[in-house]
């Protein structure tokens, strides 16, 4: 989606780097990401930011490595584990302002959001497998910080519920991947159960108002979870 996305081989090495002109509405959310970026675990390291000829260019540390596989028995889904589990323990630089997910997803959530919904951790929000590499070393890495912003610490976790059921998980083995993870395991359940079904509300509404040739199988995904989940208690 960038005006700009390229590998540059340089004399010191290979890096990323990404970038638009200064004057395009969405120039904020690259500064935005860089600033993320440098407070996110397992992320490519932040190298330099430049504003030159009009035009804003972000340049990240090069991650060599493939995209995630989340399908059943597939030894990423542990190496998932661990990331999810890292980014959820670390808190929101508060000195960044950015809307929380519980007032972005304002009109899909029911009246009174449940104080569960409204965390302040640093949620990356967009677990898509081409978000994530597998470096040579089998970490998993996360790319790609625009959409980061407060919510609660296991809000990734519940994201990637929906991409693992998408992959080939039930969702009842979805759930229990996700469980290996601290924060999502120690939350509220029906604050899981609200979470999943607004999921599926705004999934819905993407799907008719920008009918992209994925967004079919992620809302089948996501109403898979909902109804595992069960109505939502008052």
């Amino acid at each position: 989606m960038s005006r700009l996305a390229c590998t540059v081989h340089a004399r010191s090495g290979r890096l990323f780097v990404k970038g638009t002109q200064l004057d395009d509405p969405s120039a904020w959310v690259y500064r935005h990401e860089a600033q993320v970026t440098r407070h996110a675990p397992l992320a490519p390291r932040l190298l330099w930011e430049v504003e030159a000829d009009g035009w804003l260019l972000v340049g990240y540390e090069y991650v060599d490595g493939r995209h995630s596989d989340l399908a059943p028995g597939s030894p990423d889904v542990g190496s998932l584990v661990r990331t999810l589990t890292a980014v959820s323990e670390v808190p929101w630089p508060e000195t960044l302002r950015k809307k929380p997910l519980h007032t972005r997803w304002a009109d899909f959530l029911p009246d009174g959001v449940p104080t569960g919904l409204q965390g302040r951790s640093l949620s990356h929000t967009d677990m898509s497998p081409l978000n994530m590499l597998i470096s040579a070393d089998g970490r998993l890495r996360l790319l790609d910080w625009a959409l980061a912003c407060p919510a609660p610490a296991w809000a990734d976790t519940a994201f990637a519920v929906l991409r693992l059921i998408s992959s080939g998980h039930s969702p009842e083995q979805a759930e229990a991947v996700a469980r290996q993870v601290p924060a999502y395991r120690h939350a509220d359940p029906s604050d899981v159960g609200t979470f999943a079904h607004a999921v599926l509300v705004a999934w819905e509404s993407m799907e008719r108002t920008d009918p992209l040739p994925h967004r079919a199988a992620l809302t089948t995904a996501a109403r898979s979870w909902a109804t595992y989940r069960g109505p939502i208690k008052a």
